[in-house]
């Protein structure tokens, strides 16, 4: 009979919940679960914890929440947990120390189709570079950020209409399978590690998907009505695409976030920016089309839909800028 394995899982978004939960019900030996520490959130300043450690409680599981992952002690009670194997889902990134522990090493799961979109924010830049296709990858972790061997992958598919929120809940759910299926190999010592330089030596090209900052989220009415909608859907729903919008004659500007665009097939003539109110519909020109917000979050507001809030606050006056 062969020794059950001891699994120690670091994760902290909801992303993270569903793997650990595959794990836990498959009746997996979960000796150790490391998450983030608990942190103010909110406007009253709440104290959040992290949607793993919610799941963890719940499941009766031992955890540890490190403020600082090299700290001798926090690596000493990671020690001591004995694991066997160690599993990343959506967590920071460990020192050697600690990925290096376990004999049998650390995989991890990430939310691309690897070598394509390493870094923090794969989802969100595969919507938005108009990919077609997305998938998720574990991999054995080595010195450099998310370039380890791959050991299994699994593609989705992506339709017109994707956005971040709906591809995360999609690799999410595919992600926790494929977590399954790498420990059941590992136990069986039934896979083989493809490194990511070959797939690369074979003409795989490399695109890149760093953390997301608020500059990177404004949008750009001089793009293609087809661009502007995939920075949308690719930033919807976090962190969000906005622009912002001035009253031409106090001069007051209110930021807007934009969740939906239709793009239109009228002939309707509007300068990349231009806004303008139609028949109960906001219209934006772009640098070939117009488009038409649907869904949308004025600053001081609920998000709602245009028509929705068309019947509390007036258009006119106000326009587009671009700084």
């Amino acid at each position: 009979m062969k020794k059950e394995l001891r699994i120690v899982f670091l994760g902290t978004p909801d992303f993270a919940v569903e793997s650990l939960r595959a794990i836990h019900e498959s009746g997996r030996k979960v000796v150790g679960v490391i998450t983030s520490p608990d942190r103010q959130a909110g406007r009253g300043r709440k104290v959040q914890q992290s949607a793993v450690k919610k799941y963890a409680v719940e499941a009766g599981l031992p955890m540890l929440q490190p403020t600082n992952l090299k700290d001798p002690d926090f690596q000493e009670e990671l020690k001591a947990l004995k694991a066997d194997l160690q599993i990343v889902v959506a967590f920071r990134m460990l020192p050697e120390a600690v990925w290096n522990m376990p004999p049998l090493g650390t995989f991890n799961l990430h939310a691309s189709l690897l070598p394509q979109y390493r870094g923090a924010a794969p989802i969100n830049w595969a919507i938005i570079n108009g990919e077609k296709k997305s998938g998720v990858t574990t991999f054995f972790l080595q010195h450099k950020i998310d370039t380890g061997d791959i050991l299994f992958q699994e593609e989705v598919e992506l339709d017109d209409k994707e956005t971040a929120g709906s591809l995360h809940n999609k690799l999410m759910e595919v992600g926790a399978k494929l977590v399954i299926k790498t420990l059941n190999a590992i136990e069986h010592g039934d896979y083989q590690e493809k490194p990511q330089n070959d797939l690369i030596a074979k003409g795989t090209t490399i695109a890149e998907a760093p953390k997301i900052f608020r500059q990177d989220c404004q949008i750009n009415w001089n793009l293609e009505a087809d661009v502007v909608d995939r920075l949308i859907r690719g930033l919807a729903p976090y962190p969000a695409a906005w622009t912002k919008i001035k009253h031409q004659e106090d001069d007051k500007v209110l930021n807007l976030k934009v969740y939906q665009i239709e793009i239109k097939s009228s002939t309707l003539a509007l300068k990349a920016g231009e806004l303008n109110v139609q028949d109960g519909e906001i219209l934006v020109g772009t640098a070939i089309q117009t488009v038409s917000f649907t869904d949308l979050q004025l600053e001081g507001k609920k998000r709602m839909k245009a028509k929705e809030l068309l019947n509390g606050f007036d258009f006119s006056n106000y326009q587009i800028i671009q700084s």
